[in-house]
Formats: structure tokens, sequence, C-alpha cells
């Protein structure tokens, strides 16, 4: 086996895959690593229990860039997404619910159940989010300019979205002050009276996110939900056959198909730098890979703080990735289910539209923002907010015949817990679960009865097992200021690092977290652009 490689790619979650795919058809010899038993990272399927496949970590497919899967022929080799539709649905604590879904007539009808206004407002708000979202979804696949060096290439591109901004109409360019700056909250009260259909949108600007509803910056983790689509449908959201290991299976495939090599079981110790290159790198097995280029899958604080000497790194940028907020406040719940859930609001435990939805138990937006209050003081929310899924209702090879997967992401239950709580998320986690147990039961009884099978990831698991820094699903938060060409610091957002030869690929680079490979893709294009020079050396 050879220890030599043009690039070598530290972890084989879906962005380290999309950079491999695309280094590989420009001709460049690759090798990705990847720390866990199977290729994924946190976008995998896992059979947990026997008989059960389970999407353990991410677990719905939207913001996929279609360009990504059309260029590595995923297809091709397998990756499938079933459509969700209905979209949501918000069972009540007064024996209410509302269900939404692309049949915008049919959705308006749920929400004129509430409000009559807010169903005639209701197409003209999806109009004005969906132009909002076209401007800013070109960016996504762009590579940010460098605001502290501010090239003439720099200029170039500042002057474009100069351009762009200027041609916008006054309420587009509005909004987009808005998105970057409100809460979600305040950017909706405009809009709706109804507090059931706004708590349902809401849902999408706090989301993974550590804030409220309440919170200025929510706005836009609200359009960055909304910026994907299924089926041409945009913010439509759906399953991926097999799992969400469905879409790293097919990008492996893909990889292997024009060359990349691809190793399980290889965790790396150490990036290896000399005279502010990059060399390659070792693993805990202390075997040593030479390469001309070391791209990072892995989050900012795992690349720079663990796998690479202090020393090696400018003083500056060491401070930024230390600083970067990245604790994150989601905990994800995986059920196998002895039938579906018998909701209170609508009766009956035969497959029905309800059951194919997102389902959300949050009933008010002060609810979200008390959930959110008690986690500000290391607490886990007495009263959480949760997203249940059921994807066997779609794909029956996840389950054995009448019986059910269910994923329960919840939050907020933050990474760092107050030592008056326990003394760790090891400690918590399944009398806590419990806790989630009894709330849903709340709106469904007898659910409690169907559960055969129970995993929890804390915080913590997400961290120890996925390499999740800080539990952080987005390898760093989505906030504005650590967007864009703030992301992952202030003049470093182009991929490239200290380091000549060491790139980041994933998530904790522009356009942040999701499973949409636009990272990866970005990547990929700066690593050719430098790659006659690297060649070099």
């Amino acid at each position: 086996m050879s220890n030599e490689y043009d690039v070598v790619i530290i972890g084989a979650g879906h962005n380290g895959l999309v950079t491999a795919g695309y280094l590989a058809r420009a001709g460049l010899r690759t090798l990705v690593l990847e720390s866990r038993h199977m290729v994924g990272g946190a976008c995998v399927t896992e059979e947990i229990f026997p008989g059960y496949k389970f999407s353990t970590t991410s677990y719905l497919c939207s913001l996929m860039q279609e360009k990504v899967t059309r260029d590595l022929e995923l297809e091709k080799f397998g990756f499938t997404v079933y459509p969700k539709d209905p979209a949501f649905f918000s069972p009540f604590p007064d024996g209410r619910y509302l269900m939404m879904g692309s049949d915008t007539l049919a959705t308006c009808k749920e929400i004129g159940k509430f409000s009559t206004r807010d169903a005639e407002r209701y197409p003209q708000y999806e109009e004005y989010v969906d132009r909002l979202a076209g401007f800013v979804e070109p960016l996504l696949l762009e590579t940010p300019p460098d605001i502290t060096g501010r090239g003439f290439g720099d200029w170039q591109k500042l002057a474009s979205l100069g351009r762009r901004v200027m041609n916008m109409l006054e309420e587009e360019l509005i909004g987009h002050v808005h998105i970057l700056s409100q809460s979600v909250k305040d950017f909706l009260d405009p809009w709706f009276e109804s507090e059931a259909l706004k708590v349902a949108l809401a849902t999408d600007g706090v989301i993974g996110t550590k804030g409220g509803p309440y919170t200025p910056g929510t706005a836009y983790v609200l359009l960055h939900h909304v910026m994907g689509g299924v089926g041409g449908k945009r913010g439509l959201w759906g399953f991926v056959r097999g799992g969400m290991g469905g879409i790293t299976q097919a990008m492996a495939s893909s990889a292997r198909s024009v060359g990349v090599e691809i190793r399980t079981g290889a965790r790396v110790a150490k990036i290896l730098a000399k005279d502010g290159r990059a060399t390659g790198l070792v693993l805990i097995s202390g075997e040593e890979i030479r390469a001309r280029v070391v791209a990072s899958n892995a989050d900012p604080k795992v690349t720079f703080l663990k796998l690479l000497e202090e020393r090696e790194l400018p003083s500056d940028f060491h401070a930024a990735i230390r600083s970067l907020k990245i604790e994150g406040v989601s905990m994800k719940i995986n059920l196998a289910l002895d039938g579906l859930p018998d909701f209170t609001c609508i009766p009956g435990s035969t497959l029905a539209p309800h059951h194919k939805t997102t389902i959300h138990i949050c009933p008010t937006m002060e609810y979200i923002e008390r959930a959110y209050d008690d986690s500000k003081y290391g607490r886990p929310s007495a009263q959480p907010m949760l997203e249940i899924t059921i994807p066997s209702t779609y794909d029956s090879t996840l389950a054995p015949p009448g019986k059910h997967v269910v994923n329960i992401f919840l939050q907020y239950t933050p990474y760092t817990l107050s030592p008056d709580v326990a003394p760790s998320w090891h400690a918590l986690k399944e009398s806590y679960a419990d806790r989630v147990m009894d709330i849903i039961e709340e709106y469904a009884p007898g659910f409690k009865s169907r559960v055969l099978h129970r995993q929890v990831l804390s915080p913590l698991d997400l961290e120890e097992e996925y390499g999740l820094t800080g539990g952080n699903i987005f390898h760093g938060e989505m906030s504005v200021d650590q967007l864009f060409f703030m992301r992952p610091a202030p003049g470093w957002a182009k991929y490239r690092t200290p380091i000549r030869g060491l790139y980041l690929c994933g998530s904790g680079a522009h356009p942040g977290g999701g499973v949409m490979g636009a990272p990866g893709h970005n990547a990929a294009r700066e690593i050719q652009k430098d790659w006659k020079k690297l060649k070099r050396g």
C-alpha cells in the first residue's frame, strides 16, 4: 500500500467525500481517511438494533446541492429522496392541530382554522421568502472574498455583490437586513397573527441553534433551512432511501469509481507541517502518510487545535479558532416502535398523512423561548422543543413489517451542564430521555408502551462518537458573525489556511452546516486552482 498521495482528506463525512470525488475526477491521486468503522461521518444509516436501520444523526435531506448531485452522478449510485409531504404537523394541547404541505391551497385552509387573515397572507410570505432565498442561493457555491487582504479579485467579488444589492427591490433589501439582524419572532410578527402558524415556521429558525425565537440572527437560520428543496419544490424536505447513509454510500461509490481510496478505522493523530507547509499526516497507529495537499473535513477546533501544534499557526488565527462559538444544544433519540403513535387530536394508529410529516411539539413561541432560557444556565429544558419524524412511513426497508423507526431531534440540551444538574451527560441522558417520552405521551397516549428499543445521543455523545466538537451539528454556530467571509475566521474564508497546502472542506467553512455538499465542492475548486503551484512545491 502506497503512503504517498496527491491529496489526503481527513474524514469521510459527506463534504470530505464530495471533495474527494471532484479532485479524483481532476486527476489527483486521492485518499480519504475515516476514524469510524464506516463512511458518512454524521450522515449515516446504522442498524443499531437488529432489523431496524436508523439515520442516527442527520435525518432529513433538502439542502443537497443539485450541481453536486449531478456532477458526482449520485443518482446513478443509488441516491434517491422521497419528498416529505405533508411537511409539518403541529398538535396543540387544546386538541387542535395544524398541518402544512406543498399544496398551498390545502395549507391555507389549515391556517384558516386559526386565522383567516394569515391564510390570505401566507402565499405572499412564501413568495417573499422565496425571493430572499433566490438572492442567497448562488452564494452557497461561491468562494467568499477576503475582507482583510482585499486583493483585486476580492474587490471584484465585493463589487459584484454590491451591484446585485443595488439592483434589488427596496423591500428585498430591507428583507435581507432583517434576515441578518432580526430574531425569527421579529421577522414573522409583521406577517402573521396566529401563534400556531408562527411557531410552526419559527422551528426552522432555531433548529440546531444556540438561541431562541427571540434571539437576533435566528431569522437567517430560518432562511438557511428553506434554501434547498426536493423535486423542484423550494423548502420541501425529504427522506433518503435507505436512510441518510444512502447519500454518503452513493458518494463513496461515486468516489471509488474514479479511483479514490477510502480507509475506515483510520484515526488521524497529527497533521504534519514543515516550514509553513502541510506535508501529510500521522495516524494514531503511527503510520505516516505523505501528500502535497491535506484537506480536513473535521471541524475547525479539531483541525487547528487538536491536529496541529500551536506553534505552527499564527497567534491571531489560533486565538480566533479558540474563540469560535461551537457548543451545541441538541440531542437525538432514535426509537424502534411497535406501530404508529395515536395522537389525541387525530385518533388512530393506522398510517395517515400526519404520520408522514415532521411532527413538532412546541405549542407557542414562549414555550420555545423558555426552553432556551433553561439551557442558558446549563439546564436541559424542562419542556424541550421536539421534532419527530417517522421515515419508515416512506421506506419500508428500515424496519420489520408493522414496526417503525422514529427520529426525535430535540433541544435545548446544553453541552456544558451546570454542576448542580449532573456530573456529565452520560449520567443524565437516559433519565432525561424518560422525560421526553412523558411529554410525547401527553399528545399521543400509549406512545411509551410502543417503544421496543431506544438509543439516546447527548451532545457529549455527538462529540465523542461522531467528532462534533461541543455536539454542534453545524461545525460552529450559524450566527452572522460566523458566516460568509467570517467563516471560520476573518481572512480565512477561502478554504485555505495559514498552512500552505492545508484546506478546510467541512461545514466549518462557508456556507456552513446541513447536508448540502457545498463546502466540499468549493474547497475542491480552490484546491484545483492551487494545484499546479502545489505540485511544483
